[in-house]
C-alpha cells in the first residue's frame, strides 16, 4: 500500500537542468575553466559538496568550492525569481497528492534553492519533509537522500513511491527500496537500464494522480 510520495525537484517540478548547465558553463568560461560535454552528465545527481568539488578539481575553476556554490546558487535564484521554470501540471499534481498522502521532497539542489523554489511556486505547505543531498552523506545515485526523507516521514521504503526523471534519481530511489514512478527528462533522458528499474513510466507529470500512485 502506498502511504507516502517523495518527489525529486529538478526535472520533475521545475525544468531546471538546462538552466544549471548554462549557469555552470558560463561561470567556467568566465573564470578560465575547462568545460566539456561530459560535465553535465558527470554532475547530474551530485550533492552540493560533490559538484562544487568537481567544478574546482575537474573543470579547473580557480575558486574554492564554497565560492563556486555561492556564485552558482546566486545566479540560479536570480533566474528563478525572474521566471520560475515550473513544469506545466506540477503544481496541480503536488497539491492534488498532498490532499491524500503525506509528501516528501528529496533533491540534489541545496537547501537554499529548495526553499526558494517551493516558496516561489507556492508549494511550501504541501511537503511534510524536504531534504537536500547536501544534508546527507552522498548524492544520487546513492539512496541517502531518499532514506532521510522517509525517516522524516516515518514511512518504510516499501510503502512509499518516488517520482523521478533522471537515471541517477531512479537508481537512488530503487536502491532505497522504494517503488519508482519515472517521468523521463526529455532533454536528458535516463538510460534504458535505469528506466527499467521504474515501476511505472509517465509521459508527463499531468498523468500523476493518487490513483496512479496507488496502483
Amino acid at each position: 500500500m502506498t502511504r507516502a510520495v517523495v518527489f525529486d525537484m529538478d526535472g520533475v517540478l521545475i525544468s531546471s537542468e538546462e538552466v544549471w548547465d548554462v549557469v555552470r558553463e558560463d561561470l567556467a568560461r568566465e573564470r578560465g575553466g575547462r568545460w566539456g560535454p561530459q560535465a553535465h552528465h558527470d554532475m547530474m545527481g551530485m550533492s552540493t559538496p560533490e559538484w562544487t568539488g568537481y567544478m574546482h578539481a575537474e573543470v579547473g575553476l580557480p575558486m574554492s568550492p564554497a565560492e563556486i556554490e555561492r556564485e552558482v546558487v546566486g545566479r540560479l535564484i536570480a533566474r528563478y525569481r525572474s521566471a520560475l521554470p515550473l513544469i506545466e501540471g506540477a503544481r496541480e499534481a503536488v497539491t492534488g497528492m498532498a490532499g491524500r498522502l503525506p509528501l516528501g521532497l528529496a533533491s540534489s539542489s541545496s537547501r537554499v534553492l529548495i526553499d526558494a523554489v517551493l516558496g516561489l511556486a507556492g508549494l511550501v505547505d504541501s511537503f511534510a519533509v524536504t531534504v537536500s543531498s547536501e544534508e546527507v552523506g552522498r548524492g544520487k545515485p546513492s539512496p541517502d537522500v531518499y532514506l532521510r526523507a522517509l525517516e522524516g516521514l516515518g514511512i518504510a521504503p516499501a510503502d512509499a513511491v518516488a517520482v523521478e526523471d533522471s537515471a541517477a534519481g531512479i537508481r537512488a530511489a530503487s536502491a532505497a527500496g522504494m517503488r519508482v514512478v519515472a517521468i523521463p527528462n526529455a532533454l536528458y533522458p535516463p538510460a534504458a537500464e535505469a528506466l527499467a528499474l521504474a515501476d511505472d513510466v509517465l509521459a508527463s507529470i499531468a498523468e500523476l494522480t493518487p490513483e496512479r500512485v496507488g496502483a
